[in-house]
This record gives structure tokens, C-alpha cells and sequence, in this order.
């Protein structure tokens, strides 16, 4: 689901927040996947949606101060709660418009509050409603995050695809 149909192509794999910029940039064709194959070996880098067998969606969740965004600058942070990210969210092309996005959120909150996690963060775009790029549309919208009872915990500095990113938080304890 996070990788390419081609191994040897240079695409995110989903690590881009996950792993140090410089190691990102370095990993090239499998290496991305067998970075990911290690990933797995400290537990479930996200939760999966299902049609059947057949998986349809991802959503990468994991804990922020293993993250990239525990050094973000432009997305700050608003308390010193160790609270887990959720910063991408994927359906396969002829599923889109089912609701699996919110499924994938809502699995998202149950993983990190399965493991313990007193909140759960994410990092939308704030698109009043406007079309996102589908390839942009990874970081989820204001709406989903709020229909699945986030609330705006900070404004961030960060923009995608000419919307303003949001950080809203789901307190789970």
C-alpha cells in the first residue's frame, strides 16, 4: 500500500516524517522498502484498511517524538504530552468516496490509544471546502479531523498545496 508497484522506484514509502531528512534523501529504489522492513521490526509503523483480502488504505500513526515532527519547525508543539502523530492517510484509487478515510482515522485513534498514547495529533490542511491535489490529500482535511473529534490545538507556519496546516489534537485520556 505505501510502496511503489515498481521496487525499484524512488517514492516516499511513507518514511519521509518517520526517518531523518538526510537518510531520506540518501535511500534510493528498494532500500526504501528494506528501511520500512526495519521499521516493521519495532511494531506496526500504521493500520491498514481492508476490502476483503484486498488492502485499500493506509494511515501512518506512530509515536511524534519518534518523528520528524518532534523537530519540526514549522509545526510547533503545544504541550510537553508525549502524543503520537498521525500524518498520513491513503485509499486506493477506485475506493475513494467510501468513507475509508475516516475508517483509517478512526483506526489511527485506536491503535495510538491501544498503546497507550494520552493524545493524538494530526496536521491537515485547512481548505475551507476548496479541492485538494489528490497527491497533496495525504495529510487529511479540517473536516475529517473534526468529524472524528479533533479540535484545532495551534495554528502551524507549515503550507500544503496552498492551504495552511492546522495541528489539531484528540485527547484520549
Amino acid at each position: 500500500m505505501v510502496g511503489p508497484k515498481n521496487p525499484a522506484s524512488n517514492v516516499c514509502w511513507c518514511l519521509s516524517y518517520r526517518i531523518p531528512g538526510a537518510e531520506n534523501r540518501a535511500l534510493t529504489g528498494p532500500a526504501r522498502g528494506e528501511r520500512v522492513r526495519r521499521l516493521l521490526e519495532e511494531g506496526p509503523p500504521g493500520v491498514l484498511a481492508y476490502d476483503g483480502d484486498d488492502v485499500v488504505g493506509w494511515a501512518a500513526v506512530h509515536r511524534r517524538s519518534d518523528t520528524s515532527f518532534a523537530t519540526n519547525r514549522k509545526i510547533p508543539h503545544v504541550d510537553d504530552v508525549d502524543a503520537w502523530s498521525v500524518w498520513c492517510i491513503r485509499v486506493r484509487p477506485g475506493h475513494r468516496g467510501k468513507g475509508i478515510s475516516h475508517a483509517l482515522l478512526g483506526g489511527a485513534v485506536a491503535f495510538a490509544e491501544s498503546q497507550g498514547a494520552p493524545a493524538i495529533e494530526g496536521y491537515p490542511v485547512d481548505n475551507q471546502g476548496k479541492k485538494v491535489d489528490l497527491t497533496m490529500a495525504y495529510v487529511g482535511t479540517r473536516r475529517l479531523f473534526e468529524r472524528a473529534g479533533f479540535t484545532v490545538a495551534a495554528t502551524t507556519d507549515s503550507v500544503l498545496n496552498g492551504f495552511p496546516r492546522l495541528l489539531m489534537r484528540k485527547d484520549l485520556t
